[in-house]
């Protein structure tokens, strides 16, 4: 009686480890708010935050929102036997708040003075992640409207993956900056960069796992 209830007990650690994922950036994110909020000095670091605050708080709150939802919405089990809290969650909170990081990341690369170590390869790449992100967000609500379920998920699995970058980004960074030491502008694109590129191989791993699960019954069936 208890076997079939196993593989849903084995989907809640994935939730779990994505929300850990999240947790380091969303830290820092609710420190920066703070500062915010209480209005504290400006410094190098904080100054352009402190003086247009509205766009990183939509980054950091979308961010938040974005990471937790994303995270159950994923689940299998959950997903087909709600489905009506996964249409409510996709529609009234995951996509606005993916929405709101990509389009807040990509105002904040090209009007924030940012330091130099953000500059060039770095600010590239930020801008090919946002618009990509904006991209897949678009292309899994085109493909639930047409009811194309496999292909909706692949971008969504797509989109929360490049979003979760800056969970990864912690790993990345923290593994090489006791090898290189302090980085510079090319050894700080490598490590954001790894964490994307992780996160993608992941995502697409999964997205190939879900595509042989769907076509194991049809060839059952013939």
């Amino acid at each position: 009686m208890n076997a079939p209830q196993r593989p849903a007990r084995r989907e809640w650690p994935i939730a779990a480890g994505l929300i850990l994922l999240a947790l380091v950036p969303s830290v820092a994110g609710a420190f920066r708010i703070g500062e915010i909020a209480v209005g504290a000095p400006e410094t190098d670091a904080n100054a352009r935050f402190m003086q247009m605050p509205l766009p990183v708080v939509l980054h950091i709150v979308g961010a938040l929102v974005y990471s937790i939802v994303g995270a159950f919405q994923f689940l299998p089990r959950l997903r087909r036997r709600r489905t009506r809290r996964h249409r409510f969650a996709g529609r009234y909170l995951l996509v606005p708040a993916g929405l709101a990081v990509a389009a807040s990341g990509l105002w904040m690369t090209a009007v924030y003075d940012t330091p130099a170590i953000a500059d060039g390869a770095v600010a590239v790449t930020r801008y090919v992640v946002g618009g990509l992100m904006l991209a897949f967000i678009v292309l899994g609500v085109a493909a639930v409207r047409r009811r194309d379920f496999f292909a909706h998920g692949s971008w969504m699995i797509r989109a929360y993956a490049l979003a979760m970058g800056a969970g990864t980004q912690v790993l990345t960074a923290g593994a090489s900056t006791p090898i290189v030491g302090e980085p510079d502008a090319f050894t700080h694109f490598v490590q954001l960069g790894a964490g994307w590129l992780v996160n993608i191989a992941v995502a697409e791993w999964i997205i190939a796992r879900r595509r042989a699960a769907e076509r194991r019954p049809a060839m059952v069936a013939a």
